[in-house]
């Protein structure tokens, strides 16, 4: 039965660490990479944006 429920709760942890991946990468790696590249904050605002709406996906 125990099996049952680790394959239930499998998804929900993916997608639990999928959305902390892009929570991450959004408001951490994307504004380091952004000023080293020297994007202004307006692009990196509309592309932490975007990683939101594509974690709200999931």
């Amino acid at each position: 039965m125990n099996h049952n429920a680790n394959t239930r709760n499998q998804p929900e942890m993916a997608s639990l660490l999928l959305g902390a991946g892009f929570a991450l990468a959004s408001l951490i790696i994307l504004p380091a990479v952004a000023q080293r590249v020297g994007l202004g904050s307006s692009v990196t605002i509309a592309l932490r944006g975007a990683l939101m709406r594509a974690a709200n996906r999931f």
